[in-house]
């Protein structure tokens, strides 16, 4: 396994922005519509966002849509899409089936562009927040993970990439990014609150962009939810010095660019500061 971008063309990566509803079907359909627009840019990768299929009514709705792992109409849907436009497909994140009877793990699954499953992640930093009339607390219905999760990218003549999961929350822990061994991309599919959004979602992007060397691909739930819930959006993509290069501020859409991997080693030979880590 690889642990730096293998000579190779540039790769053009997206992340689809969505305003997600509490209807299982209804979201499908506009996840396909905004997987083809990014398609027809040439992406090679795309990434949904988390809760791509739901953002339920209440936390429970999570709970009712569940999936078992390897079946279930969400599943099939991501790897038909992966097949049909041949690009590897991050599929946001899903409820999938858990050891507790109400309770999900909030899972990231990745196909390849044969729609062969190739990656799995179950969100390992669970959410909560409380202040004033918000309050969030993920682990009364998510069962947290326990692995670190990386995959590596080919695509014909195109660069191989080390790429590492994680999930919104996931973003505060610096350790978990360490943990990956130098990935250089990582994705990060998330529903930040606006609150939280605000102050600390481009700052946070920015920074394990700066200190991995490694470019950080962000797609965000974006907008008014049904359930009344506000989500940040700027769905971005940050190159290794920490310059965000596309930047989608709210609504659904689509934002591209591409991961050089010239410039990763670039970076990582004027700035060896992966090789002077001493913890």
């Amino acid at each position: 396994m690889s642990t730096a971008a293998s000579p190779g063309r540039s790769v053009r990566v997206a992340a689809v922005q969505m305003v997600s509803t509490a209807n299982v079907e209804t979201n499908l359909a506009a996840a396909e519509k905004l997987i083809a627009e990014a398609a027809s840019t040439g992406a090679r990768l795309v990434a949904l966002p988390e809760y791509f299929c739901l953002m339920g009514m209440q936390d429970s709705d999570k709970v009712a849509a569940r999936e078992v792992f390897g079946r279930g109409p969400i599943q099939d849907f991501l790897a038909a899409q992966a097949r049909m436009h041949r690009l590897w497909l991050v599929g946001g994140t899903l409820p999938l089936e858990a050891k507790g009877p109400d309770r999900v793990l909030n899972t990231t699954l990745v196909f390849d562009p044969q729609g062969a499953r190739v990656a799995r992640y179950d969100k390992v930093h669970l959410f909560r927040f409380s202040r004033g009339a918000e309050s969030y607390d993920e682990a009364a219905t998510i069962e947290a993970g326990a692995r670190v999760a990386t995959f590596e990218m080919k695509a014909t003549d195109e660069a191989e990439l080390k790429v590492g999961l994680s999930i919104c929350y996931d973003l505060r822990f610096p350790e978990l990014y360490r943990a990956m061994g130098k990935p250089d991309l990582i994705l990060v599919p998330a529903a930040f609150t606006a609150t939280t959004g605000r102050a600390h979602w481009e700052v946070l992007l920015r920074a394990r962009a700066i200190e991995n060397l490694a470019y950080v691909l962000a797609a965000a739930q974006g907008g008014r939810h049904e359930n009344g819930r506000a989500t940040f959006g700027h769905s971005m993509l940050v190159d290794p010095w920490g310059e965000v290069i596309a930047n989608r501020p709210d609504g659904p859409g689509v934002v591209f660019g591409d991961i050089d991997p010239q410039v990763i080693a670039r970076c990582r030979a004027s700035l060896p500061a992966l090789a002077h880590r001493v913890l």
